[in-house]
């Protein structure tokens, strides 16, 4: 049987999907001359902006005291010139999406453009911040060797390195470029913290796979947490209409000097206070005082 006998099947499909109302609201329409949004060019971004921050280790190899300013120099040029177009692409999209923003190209082109300059002046804060990241790890676990082996492999340091730019980016006002530098670094290392999240510095995720972090979490000062732990939202508000409420602070804050064992759920708008221990395998729906440790209780012998 030929595929002609097919193509009534296929004709009568192509008429289905194209008929308006089965992708309302599921199809986004470029105006011509706009960038889109790009998975692979946003990789791209990641690569060079870890090659920046961790010069050796990602990147080019041979990167040494001789050659370091040229390296830097050449990925710097190359990533400003990539997340120009991308905050412009996120710029647009955000634009298009939304039909009652008066439409200016030659606005949005300016804005990414001093976006991107804004990033790229930041980078050496973002270096330095990564740095208190990568020593914390290595303090805290017994089983790295070296600061170079936490940076070579930690998955943790991956995705705290991505959110460092995406929660950077996202505070430039730049619409939904954060949000997919956060998913590549979910699907790369198992570990999902959301770009509007404010995390201090020494953060260590140990292990990794699993934990989330919600969008209005607040994390202090050397936090440690391990694998499966979630900084939820307890409950979501909703309209008159039936819809969640945006834009309400509905996660966990955590004080300096935390350590969250694994497994461990923490939800809603509460205070983990400072120097507190929440044990493995925990629900925890209140505040826990300063100091405090929260663990299974023992089973009745």
């Amino acid at each position: 049987m030929g595929l002609h006998h097919y193509s009534q099947v296929i004709k009568d499909t192509v008429d289905k999907l194209s008929e308006s109302a089965s992708y309302k609201g599921l199809c986004h329409q470029v105006r011509d001359g706009e960038p889109f949004p790009s998975s692979e060019v946003l990789s791209e971004i990641i690569a060079l902006s870890r090659a920046l921050l961790f010069p050796g280790f990602y990147g080019d190899s041979i990167v040494n005291t001789n050659t370091i300013h040229y390296h830097i120099g050449v990925n710097t040029e190359r990533l400003f010139d990539l997340l120009f177009q991308q905050i412009l692409a996120g710029l647009c999209f955000d634009n298009n999406c939304d039909s009652n923003t008066e439409y200016n190209l030659d606005f949005l082109r300016e804005s990414a453009l001093k976006k991107a300059a804004e990033f790229i002046e930041y980078l050496p804060k973002i270096r330095a911040v990564l740095a208190t990241d990568v020593e914390a790890a290595f303090n805290n676990d017994p089983a790295a060797h070296s600061q170079a082996e936490v940076i070579f492999c930690y998955p943790g340091l991956r995705a705290i390195c991505n959110h460092r730019i995406a929660h950077k980016l996202l505070e430039l006002g730049v619409p939904l470029i954060p949000r997919i530098i956060s998913e590549m670094a979910h699907s790369e290392t198992g570990i999902d913290i959301h770009p509007g999240a404010t995390i201090g510095a020494s953060f260590t995720i140990d292990h990794g796979t699993g934990v989330v972090i919600g969008a209005t979490a607040i994390l202090g000062h050397n936090v440690t947490i391990y694998q499966g732990v979630t900084l939820g939202a307890k409950n979501f508000p909703l309209d008159e209409n039936g819809n969640p409420i945006k834009g309400i602070a509905r996660h966990p804050i955590i004080g300096n000097d935390v350590i969250i064992y694994s497994n461990a759920t923490i939800l809603g708008r509460i205070k983990i206070g400072d120097g507190a221990v929440i044990g493995g395998n925990i629900w925890v729906t209140h505040d826990v005082a300063p100091g405090a440790r929260l663990q299974q209780s023992n089973p009745k012998k």
